[in-house]
């Protein structure tokens, strides 16, 4: 498909950048005006608790950001390991890998003809090859962490979503998933940065485990490994799961969906300032630096003196759950999109 994983799910929750194909296999509407979050996926969930009203700009708002020549990179290698197992195991060579940079770029820029903007100001094409080198370089390290022609995964970029007994519904693309003979299940996921330093690394086992969990609830089989790849620094950092460990993700997602609908009804989306504010493309609009948000354009709750029906005066009546289609238990689907 072409698309990072992080890139994806900003666009089935609310970014809007990936095609109509992709969004409709998503189950996610291609238009349409303002909606309440109707699902959770890593790198919103990420968002919310970073910060609760960058959440709101991205999925909510929708407020466009400027394209980065990094992520756009990580989408460029990603697109790269991906497409390299189409071909026969013994074609999967470093050159041939690092042969295809340049035209996934090519590819990617033909879907997304803003990012031209990167090098707008390159007129000799100094900057973009330099940047084409680094995303090459990228391709070749991950030939020393992986040997491709001993690989077939079973999926590559693959579109995953269930829905848990509570109704929340959860979904998210896995870069990789590879099934030992023995029926044993990999989640591996690239990461074209470095590895995080151990006392950060939760955040990243975090997304995994969140794979994990709707792998297991989809399929009941607990995946026996998580794999992240760090082209970045060289590294493979893997953990194996437990049940437990999937339990405690979903009892955390409950709590963080049922923030995230409270915030939604009353529309009270807070910034929490930390040094990645920096960072930010929404500082114009974020209080924290003297800016206004939109106007928030979904209806907000207000409690009345007398209530409403089964509501308490001073109490606001709290949104639904989206429930499951068909008995209420877990659903969903995975499928690779092309």
């Amino acid at each position: 498909m072409g698309w990072s994983t992080e890139e994806t799910e900003a666009a089935t929750e609310g970014g809007g950048r990936v095609s109509g194909a992709a969004q409709e296999a998503a189950g996610v509407p291609a238009q349409g005006g303002a909606q309440p979050p109707v699902a959770l996926s890593p790198s919103r969930a990420g968002d919310f608790m970073q910060c609760p009203l960058l959440y709101r700009f991205r999925v909510i708002d929708k407020l466009p950001e400027k394209p980065s020549a990094a992520a756009t990179r990580g989408t460029v290698v990603h697109a790269v390991l991906e497409r390299l197992f189409d071909a026969p195991a013994a074609e999967r060579t470093a050159d041939g890998a690092r042969a295809m940079v340049p035209g996934e770029w090519e590819r990617l820029l033909a879907k997304r003809p803003e990012l031209t903007e990167l090098f707008a100001d390159d007129a000799d094409g100094t900057r973009l090859g330099r940047w084409l080198a680094e995303a090459e370089a990228l391709v070749e390290r991950w030939f020393s962490l992986e040997d491709p022609t001993r690989l077939e995964p079973a999926d590559r970029e693959l579109y995953v979503e269930t829905v848990l007994d509570s109704g929340l519904r959860l979904r998210g693309f896995i870069d990789r998933v590879d099934v030992a003979p023995t029926g044993e299940v990999r989640l591996v996921d690239y990461k074209t940065g470095k590895a995080p330093r151990p006392q950060f690394a939760e955040g990243a086992l975090f997304q995994m485990k969140f794979y994990a969990l709707v792998v297991w609830r989809l399929r009941g089989v607990l995946p026996r490994r998580l794999q992240l790849v760090y082209l970045g620094s060289g590294e493979v950092v893997t953990y194996d799961p437990g049940e437990a460990d999937l339990r405690a993700v979903e009892r955390k997602l409950l709590a963080l969906w049922e923030a995230i609908r409270l915030a939604t009804e009353t529309g009270d989306w807070r910034p929490r300032p930390t040094k990645l504010c920096g960072w930010c493309d929404h500082q114009a609009h974020c209080p924290e630096f003297g800016g206004t948000p939109p106007v928030y354009p979904l209806p907000v709750r207000v409690a009345e003196s007398a209530g409403g029906p089964g509501v308490a005066p001073g109490e606001t009546q709290p949104l639904p759950v989206r429930p499951a289609e068909g008995d209420g238990g877990p659903q969903g689907r995975m499928e690779r999109i092309e």
